[in-house]
């Protein structure tokens, strides 16, 4: 499978909090890949850098070091009319679906938007919108209603439908399905899997679940503390995992047997005092 976005050796530093903080190293040399056609699922608690590995591919977070490719030409530092350019080629998901969505415009100027940039003629674009809203499991009527009409699953189908409107080679999913019921989650999943069935799209998916990972990835990425701790197949890395941070992750998600819930809990301290808390949680947790 050839590479459609190669990360190597990426540092990315925030600055501190405070007037005297020292800036904060977030990502400590960070190197992964997303192949034509996949999904590289990247996971990891609150504050482990893995929204900043996507803000990055964006180029909503600066690089201090290292490269980011895509399609094998350097987009690290690109700006301006190249990264609007980008734009077109890389979309986003984001986790909220009513706050990535402007509240004043109708779903169709909301879908519109994409391809009015590219220069489509007003006619395809309506073509194209209607088309978008069937992809996404939506009514041809939703164009001329506003995102408040819907439920959070619906607007992130709507979401889901913008990111495709310019018709992208990746997409990055950013905590897509965390604000949903488990049933409206399944649904989404179901549906990226689906477009990405059709069209070859690639998904840099980020998550902190790694239930919801499981479901959706080829490959799996395990984030830790800036670090890259663990990567494999899907499969492997969300059934077996070797370090005990993934096995940390692992535990974390509640069963409905009350002992067995005790005895999980207990073994996640056990890790927990294997590799430290993660960021701003203590041990115990």
């Amino acid at each position: 499978m050839s590479a459609l976005l190669e990360v190597n050796d990426l540092r990315v530093t925030y600055p501190g909090r405070g007037l005297r903080a020292r800036p904060v190293e977030v990502l400590h040399g960070v190197s992964l890949t997303v192949g034509v056609g996949e999904t590289l699922g990247l996971v990891g608690e609150s504050g482990s850098g893995k929204s900043t590995i996507g803000r990055s591919v964006l180029g909503l977070a600066a690089a201090n070091a290292g490269t980011i490719r895509f399609g094998g030409s350097d987009i690290t530092h690109v700006k301006g009319k190249r990264r609007r350019q980008l734009a077109r080629e890389i979309q986003v998901v984001f986790q909220d679906p009513y706050s990535s969505l402007n509240p004043s415009l109708t779903i169709g100027e909301i879908l519109s938007e994409p391809l009015v940039v590219q220069g489509i003629a007003p006619a395809i674009a309506r073509s194209r919108i209607a088309e978008l809203l069937d992809q996404v499991g939506l009514p041809g009527n939703s164009a001329a209603r506003l995102p408040r009409e819907f439920s959070g699953g619906q607007r992130q189908r709507i979401a889901i439908a913008r990111a495709l409107a310019p018709e992208p080679k990746l997409i990055v999913c950013d905590e897509p399905v965390s604000a949903l019921d488990l049933s409206t989650q399944a649904r989404v999943l179901e549906l990226l899997d689906g477009i990405q069935r059709r069209t070859g799209v690639s998904y840099l998916f980020i998550s902190h679940d790694l239930a919801v990972i499981r479901h959706i990835s080829h490959r799996v990425t395990v984030l830790y503390r800036g670090d890259i701790v663990e990567t494999g197949p899907a499969r492997v890395v969300t059934s077996t995992p070797d370090h005990p941070y993934t096995q940390r992750l692992l535990l974390a998600a509640p069963v409905a047997d009350p002992v067995r819930q005790r005895i999980r809990r207990a073994e996640r301290r056990r890790l927990a005092e294997q590799t430290g808390p993660a960021p701003g949680r203590s041990a115990a947790e």
